[in-house]
């Protein structure tokens, strides 16, 4: 069927008349013919009865017919082909039998055959259609003339005015005439008939044709016809165009009414002044408002479309636009500074420049614009300048008068009616939107590089800087309106309001607020009414309680960057720091304090001082969340103002809630609680840093914050009826390393709360859906939906937490456990998943593997500290346990003992069982994996059920190696014995240290290193000025020693670190008896320099709480030596570095205040690891980041790694080159060594951040690769700048709330 009769032309003709009758209305409503063809080819997808069209069905038959028989047989090929999924780079099979089907010989003739047979079939349509339409052209005129009138009534902008009506398709002859006919010189009625035939012509063939540039000078003069009615036709004619013509048409149209209007403008005809006002019922402004309506509206619509064609046409809608807004009198004219310009008419249509937000939003319009303005119409931005300048003065002239400065901005939010707006108004309303131009433009790079400006009455430069301080001034020197004008308009365009907007996107982009707002003249603008409150001096603010709130809300979001807290801190130049001139920080705190203090007398019994005082606490908050803006507000207590307003706020809402208890609570009651909330959530922020939740800790708020914390997460929860992670990460970490805070945490519900959740995710909740909906089989050792719980209780469990919630508490056992019995704390948890020594216990478990397998894992993670390992191991027997388990979980043989069976369980328990019982190194002990390999041998590593360990996990001894002479070694060792001979004999030493560490850091070992701290801490006791804690005589006597005995964690400390020694080669025989002479001793010795303390928290209820890491390394170094350890230590207490070396050193110290031995938090922990987290944040940006976004903290896993000394994180050389570094060179030096390690760790700790498990791998896993020298020169590189402030804060411990 290739070749088509006549009765098949007939045929179609019949059928394609019938499909275009049914799709009449959707081509007759197209506003193009490009639309029309749009629609037709796009009917299979809008048409949902296309497949019913009889030209449809005959073509499917055709192509049928023709092609059926070639689609099979390639069909055939491909499937007789094995493997055949990708044929000539197609992907299926259908691709495939296609691309071989349109290639074939039979489908060229087809198409050939179709596009011939068509073209007859159209050519015969389109001949009856002129047919037909000569006919009744009689008839159609009649019709179009009454349709026209219809249409004129209309508004002429509406864009629905162009729709639902008929085209008169002309040809070029026809349109020529309407061009000649429309000529000025013609008759009026003439002009009005080509006019209106004009109007029913397609847009779009009117703009294609070759008379368009005759017919746009006639249309441009015909705008200025003084019959109103006619010239208002040609605009409807433009509107029409614009409504329905794509942007490479509608640009000519909209070019010449920008034209027009700019010729008007410039004529002499136009005569209208600022001073006169502006009556917009007058029938000549309201043509001019029509037609800059207009171009307003094309404006705003036409950025959606330019974009899709050449940029030439963009830049002549923009150039022409900004021509006609540059229009301006000859300077010299008299009336030029009154002259109403075309901006001021487009500012009362769009006052808020929504136009010019439009035109910049995307990369490719906003180039050229700003291209455009910086070569040719600068003088609009100069404007825009001079209007805010103006306004400015105009303000500050009306400042102190009772009057209102401007109206406009309140009437303009009421919904009635305006018809005049006199001068003023006209002035504001340019003025506004001059502040939203400018706003906009401010926001990119190349719109600030326009900058400086220069301005006719000013002789020197407007700079951006002056721009913004003007912007600034503006929201207090702006008029005041009533609280009710203020609150009742979302939509206000008061001058404060609207430089509020502005501001605010500044602070949300970085590059636009370093070069706007990071300034000191612009910090200095936005404090200047705080100066001027703080110092008593006379203050000119309108509505200053609104006034503040809004300096406080911009400051609150510059605080909240990086860059902007230091600008806040420092000052806009970091290292030259103005003279005599406080930076912001100290400014804003002390308003604050004042403002807490109800000290600010222009805002006493103002009903919006609270409000006030939150948001200035808020500024505050988002400094001392930080650990470097603490630093700068503790020497002022900011938290000792908000606890005593706290305190007093406590008291009223118990008042009111006592008084409200029968009634319903009044609106004064929930302001009080409101208030009370806030200083609650104003405290609890302060935990977000080590200092800072120390400070918080004196403030006696610790247990409200906390409760505060859980009832405001358990608010949320209860609306939002969803799973998030379980309250503020950050916060509880910093939290859980100190142990008031974590008690705090137990009673306030929290972790009863936390362990609910927890068991819903691990078995299930209180409800039943689990059980109709089950989950899925997890495939990793720990399920996805229980990760975040798994990290979140890792972050809790430290072992201060541990300690105060396990201490002395003995596991439930009970004998029988329901399923649906849920945990409701940590022992409960131990006991139902990680110690499963009962079948109750297993049957008690719908997931057993499964929630085991979690509590294994987190066990595995928990005795990484090792003070939580030996607390768990001495009451729990974790050890004992696990082997039992092992010993169970073996096959059934008939001779001798079974195999073991591996499976997931036995894994984890392996694994654990050498990592509790081996001490090491990275290169010291062998860790198990705990993944499967393939082959035959899935898991190579022995398996065990009593101890010893297999040999397999020991790695090699290190050998003792015989180091030669040293020069630089002789020279230290000669220093310290003859100090007395060397001026400044301490600082040579710590050269000499130095040199030797980063040439031959392996000689500093052995006895050599014992020898050389040994002497070197000898030298610096027997100098006063080098003993920071008092000296005082300690014999230990045998009736002393008999008195006290060693406790199950120090006694199994012991023999952990005797067999550590043992295999270091460093002790002998009879090693343990010598480690309890000097623990006994040391505990006997730092007794005598302890204070009574009555306390709740069990870490104060007597001995230190941990064992004695550091005294146990020193025994280690000096090879067992009791006598030669314990005297060490003695001397080694004077020194300041003892404090931050030997944790148990100031265990309930009287060195220390009273309030500081209470908190039971060490210095360790509120200097050095709060110093860990600041230099962190300058040095290694991307670690302190990864900390925040894994809810993790530096100072948790740091105060772990202090606490051991490092044991089991580095081999015992670099935990000797440890201890010998913070001797010789300071405690600061503990600081610089976590620092390193991280930077160490950089690549790791970032990758796995995004694997979401940065606190298993940074407590689990051994600093691979880590040695002290290599690091020495980049700690002493820190030294240079963080000493003097470090060392301040270290020598300061013995002072109250450093």
């Amino acid at each position: 069927m290739s070749q088509f009769t006549n009765e098949d032309e007939a045929l179609l003709q019949s059928m394609l008349r019938q499909l275009l009758q049914s799709v009449k209305e959707k081509i007759t409503g197209a506003p193009s013919v490009e639309c029309a063809e749009e629609i037709l080819l796009h009917l299979e997808e809008t048409d949902e009865n296309f497949h019913n069209y009889e030209f449809v069905k005959y073509l499917r038959q055709y192509i049928n017919n023709t092609l059926g028989s070639v689609i099979e047989e390639e069909s055939e090929k491909c499937t007789s082909i094995q493997n055949q999924t990708e044929v000539s780079g197609y992907d299926t099979l259908v691709q495939h039998v296609t691309k071989k089907t349109r290639e074939s010989k039979q489908y060229r003739e087809m198409m050939h055959a179709l596009k011939n047979v068509m073209m007859v079939v159209v050519e015969s349509l389109i001949n009856k259609f002129e047919e037909d339409r000569m006919c009744n052209k009689e008839l159609d005129s009649k019709t179009k003339k009454k349709c026209q009138s219809d249409y004129y009534t209309d508004n002429y902008s509406d864009s629905d005015s162009s729709f639902n009506q008929s085209y008169t398709f002309m040809s070029q002859e026809q349109l020529q005439l309407l061009v000649e006919k429309l000529d000025p010189i013609q008759p009026k009625e003439v002009r009005q008939e080509a006019l209106q035939m004009l109007c029913l012509a397609p847009p779009s063939d009117v703009l294609n044709s070759e008379c368009w540039p005759n017919l746009r000078k006639h249309l441009m003069m015909s705008l200025s016809d003084p019959d109103a009615i006619f010239s208002e036709k040609v605009l409807r004619f433009y509107a029409k165009t614009f409504s329905s013509s794509p942007f490479n048409m509608t640009r000519e149209v909209y070019t010449s009414l920008a034209q027009h209007l700019e010729l008007y403008f410039l004529s002499g005809e136009y005569s209208l002044r600022i001073s006169s006002g502006l009556d917009v019922s007058n029938a000549d402004v309201n043509h001019i408002l029509k037609k800059v309506r207009l171009l307003n509206e094309y404006q705003k619509e036409a950025p959606s479309s330019w974009i899709r064609y050449p940029e030439k046409y963009m830049e002549e809608v923009v150039e022409s636009t900004l021509s006609l807004l540059s229009v301006k009198h000859d300077p010299n004219h008299p009336a030029s500074p009154d002259f109403l310009s075309p901006i001021c008419f487009l500012a009362l249509l769009d006052i808020k420049a929504v136009w010019f937000k439009k035109w910049t939003h995307a990369h490719y319009s906003r180039t050229v614009i700003l291209r455009l303005l910086e070569k040719k119409y600068k003088s609009l931005i100069n404007a825009a300048v001079q209007q805010c300048f103006d306004y400015f003065e105009f303000c500050k002239a009306a400042v102190g008068k009772t009057s209102r400065v401007n109206d406009f901005s309140q009437q303009h939010s009421c919904n009635e009616q305006k018809f005049f707006y006199t001068g003023s108004d006209l002035q504001y309303i340019c003025f506004v939107h001059s502040l939203c131009l400018l706003g906009r433009l401010l926001i990119y790079k190349q719109g600030r590089n326009l900058f400086p400006v220069q301005l006719k009455n000013k002789k020197d430069c407007v700079s951006l800087t002056d721009l913004l301080v003007l912007f600034t001034q503006l929201i207090y020197y702006s008029p005041s309106y009533s609280k009710e004008a203020l609150t009742a308009h979302t939509d206000s365009y008061s001058p404060a309001s609207l430089v509020m907007e502005i501001l605010q996107v500044f602070c949300d982009q970085t590059g636009c607020a370093a070069d706007c707002l990071y300034t000191d003249e612009v910090m200095d603008a936005l404090l200047d009414p705080l100066q001027s409150l703080l110092n008593g001096t006379e203050v000119y603010i309108n509505c200053p309680e609104t006034t503040l709130i809004d300096l406080a809300d911009i400051l609150a979001r510059i605080a909240a960057a990086e860059d902007g807290l230091s600008v806040l801190l420092y000052g806009g130049n970091k290292n030259c720091a103005k003279e005599n001139s406080p930076t912001a920080v100290h400014v804003i705190v002390q308003f604050t304090k004042k403002l807490l203090h109800d000290d600010i007398s222009l805002l006493s019994g103002s009903e919006l001082l609270q409000v006030v005082k939150g948001a200035f606490i808020f500024v505050c908050r988002q400094m001392y969340r930080t650990c470097e803006g603490l630093q700068m507000l503790i020497p002022y207590g900011l938290h000792e103002s908000i606890g005593e307003a706290w305190k007093k706020a406590s008291l009223l809402s118990e008042r009111a809630t006592g008084a409200d208890s029968t009634s319903s609570i009044s609106l004064d009651s929930k302001n009080i609680l409101l208030w009370e909330e806030t200083l609650l959530d104003a405290l609890l922020n302060f935990s977000a840093t080590p200092k800072g939740l120390f400070l918080l800790h004196s403030t006696g708020a610790m247990s409200d914050c906390v409760s505060f914390m859980f009832n405001s997460l358990s608010k949320k929860h209860q609306q939002t009826n969803e799973r998030e992670e379980f309250g503020n990460g950050v916060i509880v970490a910093q939290m859980a390393t100190t142990p008031a805070a974590a008690v705090a945490l137990q009673s306030s519900g929290f972790i009863k709360a936390f362990v609910a959740e927890l068991w819903a995710l691990l078995e299930c909740g209180k409800d039943d859906v689990r059980i109709t909906q089950p989950k899925s089989t997890p495939v990793d050792a720990i399920d996805q939906s229980c990760q975040k719980s798994f990290l979140y209780l890792i972050n809790l469990l430290t072992y201060p937490a541990v300690f105060e919630l396990l201490s002395k508490q003995d596991i439930p056992n009970k004998p029988m456990y329901s399923h649906r019995e849920v945990p409701t704390d940590i022992i409960n948890i131990i006991d139902r998943i990680i110690i499963l020594n009962s079948e109750a216990k297993i049957h008690s478990l719908f997931n057993y593997e499964q929630s085991h397998v979690f509590g294994l894992r987190l066990l595995n993670v928990l005795c990484c500290e090792l003070d939580t390992l030996l607390l768990l191991e001495t009451q729990y027997k974790v050890s004992e346990v696990l082997l039992t388990a092992q010993k169970e979980n073996v096959t059934e043989a008939s001779e001798g003992p079974g195999e073991f069976i591996i499976d997931s369980l036995s894994v984890e328990r392996n694994h654990i069982l050498v990592r509790i019982n081996l001490i090491g190194g990275p290169r010291e002990r062998i860790l198990p994996l705990r993944a499967l390999d393939k082959g035959n041998d899935p898991y190579p590593w022995p398996m065990f059920s009593s101890f010893p360990l297999p040999k397999c996990y020991l790695a090699e001894a290190p050998r003792k190696d015989d180091f030669g002479q040293d020069k630089d070694l002789d020279k230290l060792l000669s220093i310290l014995q003859n100090p007395e001979e060397q001026t400044e004999w301490a600082e040579i030493c710590r050269r000499q240290f130095c040199k030797i560490m980063k040439t031959r850091p392996d000689i500093i070992s052995g006895a050599i290193l014992a020898e050389l701290i040994e002497k070197f801490v000898l030298r610096l006791s027997e100098s006063r000025s080098n003993c920071y804690f008092s000296k005082g005589r300690y014999e230990a006597t045998d009736a002393d020693m008999k008195k006290e005995s060693l406790s199950s964690v120090q006694q199994l400390g012991i023999e952990m670190t005797v067999r550590y020694g043992k295999y270091l080669n460093l002790l002998k025989e009879h090693a343990e008896n010598e480690l309890c002479f000097v623990l006994l001793n040391c505990e006997q010795f730092l007794k005598q320099q302890q204070r009574t303390v009555v306390s709740s928290l069990r870490c104060l209820q007597g001995r230190y709480a941990g064992y004695d890491w550091f005294a146990s390394s020193v025994f280690l170094i000096m090879s067992g030596d009791g006598e030669k350890t314990l005297t060490f230590l003695q001397q080694f207490s004077h020194l300041l570095v003892s404090a931050f070396l030997w944790i148990p050193r100031l265990h309930m110290s009287m060195h220390l205040p009273i309030t500081t031995v209470e908190s039971g938090i060490h210095p360790v922990y509120f200097c050095s690891a709060h110093y860990i987290e600041m230099l962190l944040k300058a040095e290694l940006p991307l670690v302190f980041a990864a900390f925040h976004m894994s809810a993790f903290t530096p100072s948790q896993i740091c105060l772990q790694w202090i606490t051991q000394c490092f044991w089991n994180y580095m081999d015992w050389s670099e935990i000797c080159h440890y201890i010998a570094t913070c001797i010789f060179l300071g405690p600061d030096y503990q600081v610089y060594m976590c620092i390193s390690v991280f930077r160490h760790l950089q690549q790791d700790i970032l990758k796995h951040t995004e694997a979401q498990d940065l606190q298993v791998f940074l407590k689990e896993e051994a600093l691979h690769g880590f040695r002290v020298s290599d690091y020495l020169e980049y700690m002493e590189s820190l030294e240079l700048i963080y000493r003097p402030a470090l060392m301040k804060d270290m020598r300061n411990i013995k002072v109250q709330n450093t």
